[in-house]
Protein backbone atom coordinates (compact mmCIF):
# COMPACT_ATOMS: atom_id res chain seq x y z
CA UNK A 1 0.00 0.00 0.00
CA UNK A 2 1.10 3.75 -0.36
CA UNK A 3 1.98 6.09 2.39
CA UNK A 4 1.76 9.51 2.35
CA UNK A 5 3.15 11.73 4.79
CA UNK A 6 3.05 15.73 4.34
CA UNK A 7 5.60 17.86 6.78
CA UNK A 8 5.15 21.19 7.55
CA UNK A 9 7.01 23.70 6.06
CA UNK A 10 8.10 21.43 3.06
CA UNK A 11 6.92 21.77 -0.54
CA UNK A 12 6.54 18.10 -0.72
CA UNK A 13 5.21 14.99 0.73
CA UNK A 14 6.86 11.94 1.92
CA UNK A 15 5.65 9.01 -0.14
CA UNK A 16 6.83 5.03 -0.78
CA UNK A 17 5.10 1.92 -0.90
CA UNK A 18 4.82 -0.56 2.03
CA UNK A 19 4.20 -4.63 2.70
CA UNK A 20 2.95 -3.28 7.05
CA UNK A 21 -0.96 -3.95 7.02
CA UNK A 22 -3.04 -0.78 7.68
CA UNK A 23 -3.68 -1.87 10.74
CA UNK A 24 -0.18 -1.45 11.61
CA UNK A 25 0.50 1.61 10.18
CA UNK A 26 -2.54 3.23 11.69
CA UNK A 27 -1.20 1.88 15.37
CA UNK A 28 2.10 3.35 14.62
CA UNK A 29 0.85 6.61 13.49
CA UNK A 30 -1.39 6.16 16.85
CA UNK A 31 1.06 5.51 18.88
CA UNK A 32 3.79 8.65 17.85
CA UNK A 33 0.94 10.92 17.64
CA UNK A 34 -0.55 10.88 21.50
CA UNK A 35 2.72 11.40 22.58
CA UNK A 36 4.26 8.60 23.48
CA UNK A 37 7.34 9.14 20.68
CA UNK A 38 9.22 11.74 19.36
CA UNK A 39 9.44 10.08 15.91
CA UNK A 40 6.95 8.26 13.49
CA UNK A 41 9.55 5.53 12.26
CA UNK A 42 7.72 3.36 8.97
CA UNK A 43 9.71 0.45 6.48
CA UNK A 44 9.17 0.39 3.02
CA UNK A 45 9.30 -2.35 1.09
CA UNK A 46 12.61 -2.53 0.12
CA UNK A 47 13.72 -2.27 3.39
CA UNK A 48 14.07 1.48 4.23
CA UNK A 49 12.86 3.30 7.29
CA UNK A 50 11.81 6.50 7.66
CA UNK A 51 11.66 8.50 10.80
CA UNK A 52 9.81 11.93 10.84
CA UNK A 53 9.56 13.99 13.55
CA UNK A 54 6.02 14.14 15.41
CA UNK A 55 6.46 17.84 15.51
CA UNK A 56 6.31 17.98 11.65
CA UNK A 57 3.95 15.83 10.44
CA UNK A 58 1.29 17.75 9.02
CA UNK A 59 -0.53 15.02 7.64
CA UNK A 60 -0.61 10.90 6.84
CA UNK A 61 -2.42 9.50 4.20
CA UNK A 62 -2.56 5.71 4.49
CA UNK A 63 -3.74 4.03 0.63
CA UNK A 64 -6.19 1.18 0.58
CA UNK A 65 -4.24 -2.37 0.47
CA UNK A 66 -4.11 -3.44 -3.13
CA UNK A 67 -4.65 -7.26 -4.19
CA UNK A 68 -2.51 -8.26 -7.33
CA UNK A 69 -4.08 -8.33 -10.63
CA UNK A 70 -3.99 -11.37 -12.70
CA UNK A 71 -3.83 -11.31 -16.54
CA UNK A 72 -4.12 -8.32 -19.13
CA UNK A 73 -6.33 -5.23 -18.33
CA UNK A 74 -8.25 -3.59 -20.94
Amino acid sequence: MEIRIGILNAPRELSFETDESVSDVEGKVSEALSGTGAALALTDNKGAQYLVPVAGIAYVQIGAEETRRVGFVA
